[in-house]
């Protein structure tokens, strides 16, 4: 069983949902797409499906490049919530929707059976992720986004996931909603290759919410991130979520990645871990930040940066060790990690691991005006524990 890693907030349709994509602005897209809209990239959503018929994805979608092996039914999502990261991908904004950070890219759907499914027929009808990965990495995308967590690890899922970073691509999932109950071990995020995702607010604050463990390894901003209420497409709500982390930091990715078709999916994370906001040391990552908050507009700006080998994995060592931490030992979120407003919201999954054995404390920076961290025009606080892996 996987769960959908994102809330809604009930009755919080948007008038102007994009007035309400605050993160753009902080993020700077503007400037960012003078340089790169993530023109001839392509990304994998693994969800619950995209609706391609959205004013925002009306030509946006790839529907014939779904094998149909794999593909029942990929454009009719059940629950709104794969159409959502979608358009947080590669919206256009047409009539009133999502503006998505890569409006220069493209969607390759593939639709999971997640327990909002409630027709039998079609969930057995429906591929397992395995199988979704493998098709994924099959297929011209080079990003794979999975906005969905569940917290039992698969032989079968561990394989796909090895064979898809066999084939250069790069994959991000969401590290889960549960902290402030279970914070379990989640995945596809804690697997090895796949990036491990964070959700901060427009404070740059981790969100209570927002699982922690050492295999967090960037953070996006996933409070107030307005997404479809449901499937019938009507309005938008106020969404939190690592659900919405995990979209906004694909499309990093993918802007990324259209300015240096060039590089490898090595040297694409590279430059994201390198430029990332934080004031720890690279080589220390936190528990909960990872490397820190995802800064793209850092690396379109800087047109001669230099990402690294081609060859060299920048989680190499998280990918040796594994998931480490004891969930026994795991500790909650901070009081000061600001609960979200909408806390309220219904989707929540069961995720993440807690803090490392190692004993060591957590402990809160307070950033003045002049050690802020920055991504684009927006100053954030961050969480600070180290992992000891």
């Amino acid at each position: 069983m996987a769960a959908l890693s994102g809330g809604l907030a009930p009755g919080a349709a948007a008038a102007d949902v994009q007035g309400q994509q605050w993160y753009l602005t902080a993020m700077q897209a503007d400037e960012m797409w003078q340089v790169s809209t993530g023109e001839g990239v392509k990304v994998a959503v693994i969800d619950s499906g995209v609706n391609a018929g959205t004013p925002s994805l009306t030509g946006q979608v790839l529907t014939d490049e779904v094998p149909e092996a794999v593909g029942y039914k990929a454009t009719e999502d059940y629950s709104g919530h794969g159409t959502s990261m979608a358009e947080l991908i590669v919206g256009t904004g047409s009539g009133g929707g999502l503006k998505g950070l890569a409006p220069g890219a493209k969607v390759v759907p593939y639709r999971l059976a997640f327990p909002d499914l409630k027709n039998a027929e079609e969930a057995r009808k429906a591929p397992n992720t395995a199988q979704a990965i493998r098709a994924a990495a099959n297929s011209d995308a080079k990003i794979i986004s999975m906005s969905f967590t569940a917290p039992t690890d698969y032989p079968e899922e561990a394989a796909a996931i090895k064979y898809a970073q066999s084939k250069g691509k790069l994959m991000f999932a969401g590290v889960g909603n549960d902290a402030e109950t279970k914070n379990l071990i989640g995945y596809p995020a804690a697997y090895p290759y796949v990036v491990g995702v964070a959700a901060s607010d427009e404070e740059g604050t981790v969100g209570g919410f927002s699982e922690h463990g050492n295999y967090v390894d960037l953070a996006a901003p996933g409070l107030n991130v307005p997404t479809w209420c449901d499937a019938t497409f009507r309005s938008y709500c106020r969404g939190r979520g690592t659900s919405q982390a995990t979209a906004i930091a694909s499309a990093s990715a993918a802007l990324v990645w259209s300015a240096h078709p060039d590089w490898t999916a090595n040297q694409v994370l590279a430059s994201l871990i390198d430029t990332a906001g934080r004031d720890w040391a690279r080589d220390d990552p936190s528990t909960y930040l990872g490397y820190g908050l995802i800064r793209p507009r850092k690396v379109l700006e800087d047109a001669g940066f230099t990402p690294g080998p081609a060859g060299t994995d920048p989680l190499a060592g998280e990918n040796a060790i594994g998931v480490t931490d004891d969930p026994e030992a795991s500790p909650s979120a901070p009081a000061s990690s600001a609960a979200p407003e909408d806390a309220t919201g219904g989707r929540t999954s069961a995720a993440a691991s807690g803090s490392d054995a190692s004993g060591d404390t957590t402990t809160w920076v307070a950033l003045g005006a002049g050690a802020a961290l920055v991504i684009g025009g927006g100053a954030f606080a961050v969480a600070r524990a180290r992992r000891g892996a």
